[in-house]
């Protein structure tokens, strides 16, 4: 993603356009100049780049990316309304994202069957004709009742067909640092609880003797018996389980 070459072009020296000479030059694509569409796409090739590093983490082929790019880049200015009070990036960087949506979609190596993917898409349109009726979002229960399917076979297949996303994958800025999807993710295991006692449990064994030591880390660490820890250090299973519980006894003061 770092290239300065991609698909032959010069990242590094491409040009870019100010607000009026993007407006004098639509109305030149309008009028069917092609000399005029084709400086507009070079003069806007900085946008795909930019869009094309939110999915930098997707593992995919930068040029593969830049090219998918540039075609939602091309319908976007073949169906751009000059005459809105509306900027083509605004309305460019949605369709150069959903056309790499697509791309990545279509490309998955996760392959969902064609009967899921009806479902899917005929639940999609259920959905948007009841939002227009009811004018408000439909639960599952209204889209399955409305298809005559189970609700579980609704949520399956709007699952399968949901874009996979990546933990780095760029949310929003704040404060002029980004805020990824893995920020907004909880972790139950790495808590600052439990990160605090590992650490208590940690300082309280530099208090015992080496032996004992020992004998905590085969036992809880590694998972053996007293009977085994007996064996591997010589002595009884008796003694094992006296000292076990005698450094456990010491550890808990430093708890």
């Amino acid at each position: 993603m770092n290239k300065v070459e991609i698909c032959g072009v010069n990242t590094a020296k491409l040009p870019t356009l100010t607000k009026a000479e993007k407006d004098a030059l639509f109305i030149r694509i309008k009028n069917g100049d092609e000399s005029a569409r084709e400086e507009f796409i070079k003069g806007n090739l900085r946008l795909v780049l930019s869009v094309i590093q939110r999915f930098s983490n997707r593992g995919e082929n930068a040029d593969d990316l830049f090219q998918v790019g540039c075609i939602g880049l091309i319908k976007a200015i073949d169906n751009f309304d000059l005459s809105q009070n509306v900027q083509f990036s605004t309305y460019a960087v949605p369709m150069i994202i959903g056309e790499i949506r697509r791309y990545l979609r279509d490309n998955n190596t996760i392959r969902v069957s064609r009967s899921l993917k009806d479902i899917a898409y005929k639940a999609l349109y259920i959905k948007e004709k009841l939002m227009g009726k009811n004018s408000g979002e439909p639960s599952v229960e209204e889209i399955a009742k409305e298809m005559d399917i189970p609700k579980e076979d609704v949520v399956f297949a709007l699952n399968a067909i949901a874009d996979p996303v990546s933990l780095y994958e760029p949310l929003y800025h704040d404060s002029g640092e980004a805020v990824y999807v893995m920020d907004q993710v909880s972790d139950t295991k790495n808590t600052d609880e439990n990160w605090l006692r590992d650490i208590s449990i940690d300082e309280a064994m530099r208090h015992l003797g080496e032996r004992e030591k020992h004998i905590l880390d085969l036992r809880f660490f590694q998972g053996r018996t007293q009977t085994e820890v007996a064996e591997e250090i010589g002595i009884s299973q008796a003694q094992v389980s006296r000292l076990e519980k005698s450094a456990l006894v010491h550890m808990k003061k430093y708890i």
